[in-house]
This record gives C-alpha cells, sequence and structure tokens, in this order.
C-alpha cells in the first residue's frame, strides 16, 4: 500500500514538519497565481482553467507521488503544446463562440488522453523511455517553445487584434504591417510589469513573489493612464467557485484527431516531472520511483480533465521555489492547493482590474526563461552532434508543429546514438612475459602466437555492428591461422542477429579446422545465447570465465609440430618444447 499511496508513508512524519510545510505551500501559492492565470492563457483557455489545473494536479500527484517537494500543475511547455495541438486540428472561425466551447472541450479530451497514456506506461514499468529524448532535445524544445510563447503572446503588449493560431512569421508580418496601430499606453504597462519583474527577481527579498509585485506595479500605471479609456482591456472576471464533475465528451473522431498529440504531451509531461524531480532529489538525497511518478502524472491530469482543468506536469519554478522556502514533505503541495481553493472561492474579483498588458509582460519573462542560454553554450562548445540535434528540434519547434519537433530531435539523437554504437572497436591482442593480456598497438614486451589470433570486442554485437565485424573476420578467415580468442569483457549486450552471427562464425571455422573460443562475456551478453539455444548449438564448452582455462583449452588445439620450433612461448606449456 505505501508503494501505491506513497502518503501513507509521509504522512505520519507531518506532525514534526507541518509549520515548514505551512510556509513553503503559502510562499509556493502566491507565485501560483500569476502563474496559473499566464499559463492559461498560453494554452488559449480562459484563465480559471489555469487555477483549476493548479488545485487539482498538486493535490493528486502530492497523495501518489514520491517526490516530496515537487509541484505540479499547469506548466509553460505543456500549455503551448495544448494549445499548438488544438488550434491545428480546429478547423471552425476563430472568432464564432463554438470554437472557444470547442477549444475547452477538446482541451479536456486530450488532458485526458495524456494521462491515460501517461498512467499505462507508468502501470507497465516503461519510464526508461525519457532517457531516449536527451537533454539537448529538452533544451532545443524549450528555447524554441520560450520564442513562440513570446511571439504568440505578442497581442497583450502592442494591444493589437493579432489573429488567433497565427504562425510565428504570420505574427512578425502582421506587426510590422500594422506598426501604426500599436497601442503605446498598453506597451507601456507591458514593458513596466516586464522590467520590474526583472528587477523584483534580482532583489532577494522579493525574487520569491517578484511576478505578484509586478503585476501590481504594471495595473498601478494602467489605472493611471485611464485604463479601459485608452484602450487597456483587463483580463475580465474570474467565476467563483469550485468546477462541477463532468467527464469529457469522447468520440472516436476526436480521439483519432488528437492521437499523436496526446502521445507527445504524454511523454513532455512525464519527461519535465521526473527530471525535475530527479534534480531536487540530488539535493535531499530522496529516492525517487519514477514509475510511480508517471502513474501519479496519469492519474492527475485524467482526474483534472473531469473537473475542467486541462494537462499539467512538474514546475521547475513552483517546485524550486519550495524546496529553497524549506517544503519536507509533499503536505506543502496539498496545502497549496487548499489555498488556491480557498482564493478561487472568495479572492477570484482581483483578475477585474488585472490589465491584459501586464500578463503580457509576465509572458514575455516566462518566455524568455525557457531559454536556457547556459546550456545551449555549453551544447554548442562540447558537441557538434549534440548542437545538431539542438539546432534540429529547435527550428522544427518553430517552423513546424511541436510534436512532430520532438520527434524529430528524438529521431536525429537516436540517429548519432546508433553510428557510435554502430563503430565496434576491434582491437588485436597478445601476451606480454608475465602473461597478460595487451593491445598489440602499445609498446610493449609481448609474446605473438603464430597459431592463436587472440581479439578484444568493445562495444556490442547487434545488427548494427556485424557487417564491420564481418569483415574483420573474414580477413581472419584468409589466414592459415584459425585459432581465434575472443575477449569479451567489453562487450555490452547481443542480440539475435549478433548472436546468429556469432554461431555462424565459429561453426565457419570449425569446419575449417579452426577453432573460435569466447572468454569472459557478460551474463548480459550470455542470456540471449542461452535463452535461444545458440550455447546447444556451438556448445557451451567454447564459453569461459577465466582466462588460464580459455587458454588451457585452445592450448590443446594447437599444432605440436609448429610448437616444437617455437620461440614466442606465449604458453606456460611451451616450455616443455624449449626443453
Amino acid at each position: 500500500m505505501h508503494k501505491i499511496f506513497p502518503i501513507l508513508k509521509w504522512f505520519p512524519q507531518v506532525k514534526n514538519t507541518w509549520k515548514a510545510d505551512f510556509i513553503a505551500g503559502i510562499t509556493v501559492t502566491i507565485i501560483a497565481i500569476p502563474q496559473a492565470v499566464a499559463f492559461a492563457l498560453i494554452a488559449g483557455l480562459p484563465p480559471v482553467y489555469g487555477l483549476y489545473s493548479a488545485i487539482i494536479i498538486p493535490f493528486i500527484t502530492a497523495i501518489l507521488g514520491t517526490s516530496n517537494q515537487l509541484i505540479s500543475g499547469p506548466t509553460t511547455s505543456v500549455s503551448i503544446l495544448v494549445f499548438a495541438t488544438i488550434s491545428q486540428s480546429l478547423d471552425l472561425d476563430i472568432n464564432s463562440i463554438s470554437y472557444q466551447e470547442t477549444f475547452i472541450a477538446l482541451a479536456l479530451i486530450l488532458t485526458f488522453m495524456a494521462g491515460f497514456i501517461q498512467f499505462l506506461m507508468g502501470v507497465f514499468r516503461l519510464a526508461s523511455i525519457v532517457n531516449f529524448v536527451s537533454h539537448s532535445v529538452i533544451v532545443g524544445f524549450a528555447a524554441g517553445a520560450g520564442i513562440l510563447i513570446a511571439v504568440k503572446q505578442l497581442h497583450f503588449v502592442f494591444g493589437l487584434a493579432i489573429p488567433k493560431g497565427s504562425s510565428f512569421i504570420a505574427v512578425l508580418q502582421y506587426i510590422s504591417n500594422h506598426f501604426a496601430a500599436i497601442n503605446w499606453n498598453v506597451f507601456a504597462v507591458a514593458i513596466l510589469t516586464l522590467i520590474s519583474a526583472i528587477l523584483f527577481k534580482k532583489i532577494k527579498l522579493t525574487s520569491k513573489i517578484y511576478m505578484l509585485l509586478a503585476l501590481v506595479l504594471g495595473t498601478f500605471l494602467a489605472y493611471l493612464l485611464g485604463m479601459n479609456e485608452v484602450g487597456i482591456t483587463t483580463v475580465g472576471k474570474i467565476p467563483a467557485g469550485l468546477p462541477g464533475f463532468q467527464l469529457p465528451n469522447f468520440s472516436f473522431e476526436t480521439i483519432k484527431l488528437l492521437a499523436s498529440g496526446a502521445v507527445v504531451l504524454a511523454l513532455l509531461g512525464t519527461v519535465e516531472a521526473v527530471a525535475i524531480a530527479k534534480s531536487i532529489s540530488l539535493k535531499t538525497h530522496q529516492k525517487i520511483n519514477p514509475n510511480q511518478e508517471f502513474i501519479a502524472q496519469g492519474i492527475a491530469n485524467m482526474t483534472a480533465s473531469m473537473f475542467s482543468a486541462y494537462a499539467g506536469s512538474g514546475s521547475f519554478t513552483r517546485s524550486a521555489v519550495n524546496y529553497q522556502a524549506g517544503a519536507k514533505t509533499p503536505f506543502a503541495s496539498l496545502l497549496n492547493a487548499l489555498f488556491l481553493v480557498l482564493i478561487l472561492l472568495f479572492g477570484t474579483k482581483f483578475t477585474e482590474y488585472l490589465p491584459q498588458a501586464t500578463m503580457g509582460g509576465i509572458i514575455l519573462l516566462i518566455g524568455y526563461n525557457l531559454i536556457d542560454f547556459p546550456h545551449i553554450k555549453r551544447i554548442f562548445k562540447s558537441s557538434h552532434k549534440e548542437a545538431i540535434v539542438f539546432l534540429a528540434t529547435f527550428i522544427s519547434t518553430l517552423a513546424l508543429s511541436l510534436e512532430l519537433a520532438l520527434l524529430i530531435g528524438v529521431v536525429v539523437s537516436l540517429l548519432f546514438y546508433l553510428h557510435k554504437t554502430s563503430n565496434v572497436n576491434i582491437k588485436n591482442i597478445a601476451m606480454t612475459s608475465q602473461k597478460k593480456f595487451v593491445n598489440t598497438e602499445r609498446d610493449v614486451d609481448y609474446n605473438i602466437c603464430p597459431q592463436l589470433n587472440i581479439i578484444r570486442i568493445d562495444g556490442s554485437i547487434y545488427f548494427g555492428t556485424i557487417e564491420k565485424l564481418s569483415i574483420f573476420f573474414i580477413k581472419l578467415f584468409k589466414q592459415e591461422n584459425k585459432n581465434v580468442l575472443i575477449v569479451a569483457q567489453g562487450i555490452n549486450f547481443i542480440d539475435l542477429a549478433g548472436a546468429e552471427w556469432l554461431c555462424y562464425e565459429m561453426e565457419k571455422f570449425e569446419k575449417a579446422g579452426g577453432k573460435i573460443v569466447v572468454v569472459g562475456a557478460k551474463l548480459r551478453s550470455q542470456e540471449i545465447l542461452k535463452n535461444g539455444g545458440f550455447l546447444d548449438e556451438v556448445g557451451a564448452d567454447n564459453f569461459f570465465d577465466k582466462k588460464s582455462d580459455a587458454l588451457n583449452y585452445m592450448y590443446s588445439f594447437l599444432d605440436k609440430r609448429i610448437c616444437k620450433g617455437c620461440k614466442v612461448l606465449a604458453f606456460e606449456e611451451c616450455t616443455s618444447f624449449a626443453d
């Protein structure tokens, strides 16, 4: 039960940690309010949906998750992916009433689908799949998403009626063509909010509530300028009260329409959450269960869709603040959700006076913060291949759909990985006077037996390396000496194709009067040989754990007539011929 419901493990500790968790919960709530509103706007949804998401998702993940400090809820990357997936799927007039209703309905369906995929991935213990999404892919995706967020929210900054769903280039063209129509009062409010947020963030005393203070300052300027009289519109009133329970309206057509987006959303959401949980656990030394985190995120998103909340994931900002504020258990996340409930019940009137221009300034900063300049610089300095992966993902994010951009990044990184692993290293080995295996390229005193080829294979024997291995063994087969000892400590794994190739070579050499023997193979590489029946085909006695046993075995196959005139004396038994 503790594995299924981690709350049973940490809740007894609350009597000792509740003060620290209480302070952390309040601190995170102050940050969560403007973020929830901003993220909902990024997702193309009314602000209240962001608050619903910020309540339900952290509440569920606190009960089912394994991280003490992770705070889940609406995030930047998830929000823009929700918007991109649905906006390109809708074939309706953007300005129509039915567009907003349909958009919300699809957002809830998408949230449930992504959550269900995450849940299945956790149940079937597929958390290791996140390892296939390289860090360069995430950095490139986040940087592209950050620019998209900033550009696509510029209508809040300039006060222009930029058509919803416009592409990256279309937005820039619209602003260029309508430059004379910019509302400079709106622009002043947005820029003041942006600059003040940056300054407040740098001041230690205000760094945790910089967004809230910037919103207050921007709102004050808007009222000094005349607010609605000069075209500065507000976010509008958020309906008070909690959402009711209602299942999303599923249909085969909508599931088919949103399937690809749901897969990418599920993958991105879990990668984001697990990565944040692991980064914090490096400091707290807490053990994280990635599969349980998948389950927690999945159930949270499925539940959220039933209470008018859209998809969420782990929030780096809120989780970092939660940790820095001293949170000891997920009770801080529960308190954060509870405080937001109270605000939703009694404090929603403030949004009636919140200018959209201030949200524009905040969203510009949010987009900018997604661009991780230090990591981008490190990527370009450390590896050309990682730089290509980053650029492929980054450019695709700006030019194509987000789900396709993530897929392109993963495929490019996997291609480089396969190319690297296919370059198996094969070295000729000899023995020193101390009977140790050494690389023949080294300048040491070694002996080479004229009747035995000793080679070392570093890498993996799988379909990607067979061609290179085959070429090397063809050269060996052409030699008069057809006895081969494979030093296999460096072989990581052998797949089915590799096992078939190895058995083929062993049989071919034996038919020609030679012998191939393997020493030091790891248990992992032996697994498929044993389970596939290959050991029975070629004989288990051709595989050894110890070097001495393998050498003694190979010595029995040597031509003793050749040994009599040999001066190498590679084996201990050779001394009898020397005498």
